[in-house]
């Protein structure tokens, strides 16, 4: 059963598809993996019943030996994250507002992973209403790190990477503003991929014209799982103005290539601008070797816009959106007071915002762009940590300081992940390896041009068969 858990998803769904594995066995070995270590790191909320899951698994098994597959992930045991509707399961974001919210239909996203095979075992928790990178709300408590649940899983995808480094799921989906795929991958020793805007259509929304930070995207324990997942997820719908067009079946083939001569910057804390924890910088740049040892020339770059101008349009455009979305439950003082500080400061710098203030944002966002374009003309890729420090304690809402430096708001400890949103870029979270005083994981941010998805997923899967402690090293629960 060890075995089965310890599959990776490309595996899984070619053995599935050969008979040589069930449905049935697939669900069995992961429920039990969940029953064994949920309880403790609490990685999955809102779970449906057992019973009815392999149901569901059995009715695929029926299916299968017509010679019938739904897709890439049939048969795959699957969390949704708890900010995606997802019908007939509760869905809650993380609020108490929503804690009896049932939805009567899918999300695209949902809809398009249900269609492929996956079969919905229940959430994987969230932050409240995804704001923060640690994962804890008032309806199901604190999510621990899969290599310490002391520790922080990170967020908002943090049940998801923990689920997915525990092996209670193959692979598993999340969004990403501010880090929500990429942070909580650094911190679980697995991968996250965040896709050019457009990529994957976020339906059904009210602002497809305004609302282009936020994106959903896959993560796994290898890229050519990520790129599965990602197969199934991205596509064009004619509901979204702005979606990609391209056959997103190119990201299920083969991902190798030869890499000799490509050029990656290393950004690392921006020029000092960003402060660090001791040992975050160290282990990435020990990581980046691997890339050196593939033929990849690795040099220090820059961005021609500063990390202080940067910050600033960022936190103006996360107001604007996020604030914004949640007005209306601001507006309402019952549901105000269920809402975390955190939510109300955005939705307070929301009402604040003046039509100069956007202005001037949206231009600070093209002034990032430009910063990124004109740094690819000299590298190929761009890299940069994670995050800013290691996996704290779980009692601890978010670092109050880093190296000496005070953080002013609940996210400026993960500004170094804001550059690539307002740019929209892809960017895949790796594996860079341990450090601090606890010997945590921490990752690196492989950035893109933009629509180089692709590009940035075989140079991932490069990285990741150079580097082959990334599919050794397991969290210590699992021996």
């Amino acid at each position: 059963m060890s075995d089965i858990l310890d599959m990776n998803a490309v595996s899984l769904s070619r053995a599935l598809r050969k008979k040589d594995l069930s449905a049935r066995e697939l669900m069995t070995a992961h429920l039990a993996r969940v029953d064994a270590l949920n309880p403790r790191f609490n990685a999955i909320v809102s779970r449906i019943d057992s019973q009815e899951a392999l149901k569901q698994a059995a009715t695929l098994d029926e299916e299968a030996a017509k010679g019938q597959f739904r897709g890439a992930l049939h048969g795959f045991p699957h969390a949704v994250k708890d900010t995606a509707s997802t019908k007939g399961i509760l869905t809650t974001d993380g609020s108490p507002i929503f804690k009896d919210n049932i939805p009567t239909a899918d999300s695209l996203v949902v809809s398009r992973m249900r269609h492929a095979g996956a079969i919905f075992i229940g959430k994987s928790n969230v932050p409240e209403f995804a704001l923060g990178s640690h994962t804890y709300n008032p309806l199901f408590g604190v999510t621990g790190n899969a290599f310490d649940p002391s520790k922080t899983a990170g967020g908002s995808t943090g049940g998801g990477a923990v689920a997915l480094a525990l092996r209670m799921v193959p692979v598993t989906d999340g969004s990403d503003f501010g880090g929500s795929l990429r942070n909580p991958a650094g911190w679980n020793n697995v991968f996250g991929f965040r896709p050019s805007w457009g990529r994957v259509p976020s339906i059904p929304t009210s602002d497809l014209f305004w609302q282009n930070f936020a994106t959903s995207g896959p993560m796994a324990r290898s890229v050519s799982d990520v790129a599965l997942l990602f197969s199934v997820q991205a596509g064009p719908d004619k509901r979204a103005p702005f979606a990609q067009t391209d056959d997103p079946a190119m990201f299920a083939e083969p991902l190798d290539r030869d890499w000799k001569g490509a050029r990656i910057g290393w950004l690392g804390d921006l020029g000092g601008a960003l402060p660090m924890e001791s040992g975050i910088l160290k282990t990435c740049e020990n990581a980046l070797s691997a890339f050196r040892t593939i033929g990849v020339d690795v040099d220090e770059a820059q961005l021609s816009e500063s990390a202080e101008a940067m910050w600033r349009t960022a936190v103006t455009l996360r107001h604007w959106s996020v604030g914004g979305g949640l007005h209306e439950y601001y507006a309402d003082p019952a549901m105000r007071e269920t809402m975390k500080p955190e939510a109300i400061w955005e939705v307070e710098g929301y009402k604040k915002l003046t039509g100069s203030q956007l202005s001037d944002a949206s231009k600070g966002r093209t002034k990032i762009f430009e910063a990124f374009r004109q740094a690819f003309e000299k590298f190929d890729f761009l890299a940069l940590p994670t995050a800013q420090v290691f996996p704290f304690d779980v009692a601890q809402h978010w670092p109050q300081e880093i190296a000496g430096v005070e953080m002013d708001s609940y996210h400026r400890w993960m500004e170094v992940t804001l550059p690539p949103t307002m740019a929209g870029l892809p960017t895949l979270a790796m594996p860079a390896g341990f450090g601090g005083a606890n010997r945590l994981p921490i990752g690196i941010q492989l950035i893109g041009p933009r629509n180089a998805d692709l590009a940035v997923l075989q140079l991932g899967h490069a990285y990741e068969k150079a580097s082959p402690w990334i599919a050794k090293t397991k969290p210590p629960v699992l021996g």
